[in-house]
């Protein structure tokens, strides 16, 4: 029985050996089409993440993954994918640390990235509803829209907020309490008034 098992593994770990793609030419393909892609990793990077003292490494943690990955497969086109990896790397830190930049997404499409998207319809339903909070921020008196973006688009704390508006952290919580409480009547409302002029 032992035997059988150890047998297994052993033809499991054979084939694994047996798909992966041979060294010479995945260092091909990362260093023709890999690299190449490095200032507009670093520009998505410094666009998408606000520690800019992260950005050589989240680059470098993008080729990791990307090499690593391409080991079993070597995925053509090389762009899309990269991002792809660079997007996800950008949105697995961002949920360790809390913080949800919407710059990770929308920069994508400014560089021209194909990726695995959504249909046209939820795009078009994505886009509407960033401009339905625009506009709800836009109705923010300035000082509260000024919190509340820092807060929750930044991810800034309320002390970094403070210091930098020169307010007390109980301004600041008061400032994202109500700011926020506004952006939800307001984007709730959004609909019944569409509802009700039809």
């Amino acid at each position: 029985m032992a035997e059988s098992h150890h047998s297994d593994r052993k033809s499991a770990e054979e084939a694994r050996r047996e798909t992966l793609v041979p060294a010479s030419d995945l260092d091909v393909w990362f260093i023709q089409e890999v690299l190449p892609l490095e200032a507009d990793v670093m520009q998505f990077l410094r666009r998408s993440w606000q520690n800019a003292s992260d950005v050589e490494d989240l680059c470098q943690e993008v080729y990791v993954r990307t090499y690593e990955t391409a080991k079993t497969r070597i995925p053509k086109p090389a762009r899309p994918f990269v991002f792809t990896v660079a997007r996800n790397l950008v949105i697995d830190r961002a949920r360790r640390e809390h913080v949800v930049p919407i710059e990770a997404v929308a920069d994508l499409e400014q560089l021209g990235v194909a990726l695995d998207t959504p249909g046209p319809d939820r795009v078009v339903l994505a886009r509407d509803e960033l401009r339905l909070l625009q506009a709800a921020l836009d109705r923010l008196p300035p000082r509260r829209r000024e919190v509340v973006i820092l807060g929750r688009i930044e991810g800034l704390k309320g002390r970094e907020i403070a210091a930098r508006l020169g307010i007390t952290e109980q301004t600041v919580g008061e400032h994202l309490t109500e700011g926020i409480r506004a952006l939800t009547d307001m984007l709730l409302a959004e609909p019944q008034a569409a509802e009700g002029k039809s």
